[in-house]
Parts: C-alpha cells; structure tokens; sequence
C-alpha cells in the first residue's frame, strides 16, 4: 500500500515563505510524474505545479515566479518552495503522484492535504 504524507504548511504573513514537502512510502517499483494541488474554500481543486522525471516543471500562471517544485527520486519526496505568499495563496495543497507498484501497474496518488494559510 502507497501512502503521501505531506508537510510543512501553516500560518504565514504575506510576502512571507513556506516550504512543503511530501514523501511516499510503500512498495513503489517506479514513480513519474509528481505535482502539487490547491482548493481553497468554495473552489475547485486546481494544479499549482507539476515535474516530470525528466525534471521538467509547468506551473499556474497565478504562482509563476513565485513557486519553484523539485522532486527527489530517489527519496520519493517532492517540495514546493514558496515565496512572496499572497492572501489569495490560502488553501489546503495536495501532493500527487503517478506510482506503479509493479512494472505493469500505474495510478495516481494523493496526500491528506495540508493548510497553508496567507493572513497579517
């Protein structure tokens, strides 16, 4: 069995910085793609960033510059750093991530969430 348990979210001024971090355990035979997801309150689940093994980042327009997603294969981990926090940033963020747990298998994982919040 697969778990994510996602860390490092909470209470920030804006402007300030947060680092999230998620870590996967279990029996992973190989992990792709991994990216963070945000819902804030009354609004869909929405990406943030996603990387690709390849290291290859795409991010929301609204956290471009701002943002930076890294991955550690070999950790099975993936962070989010980021920087310059806006009010509008508020939200619980979700990690994600294409596992297989045999070489013939693939799905998509989630994390429990964690709440990032951006108030002064």
């Amino acid at each position: 069995q697969v778990q994510l348990v996602e860390s490092g979210g909470g209470l920030v001024q804006p402007g300030g910085s947060l680092r999230l971090s998620c870590a996967a355990s279990g029996t992973i035979f190989r992990i792709t793609g991994m990216a963070w997801y945000r819902q804030a309150p009354g609004k869909q689940r929405e990406l943030v960033a996603i990387i690709s093994t390849r290291d290859r980042t795409t991010y929301a327009d609204s956290v471009k510059g701002r943002f930076a997603i890294s991955r550690d294969s070999a950790k099975s981990t993936v962070d989010l750093q980021m920087n310059n926090l806006k009010p509008e940033d508020t939200a619980v963020y979700y990690c994600n991530m294409d596992i297989a747990i045999t070489e013939l298998s693939l799905s998509t994982y989630w994390g429990q969430g964690t709440q990032v919040t951006v108030s002064s």
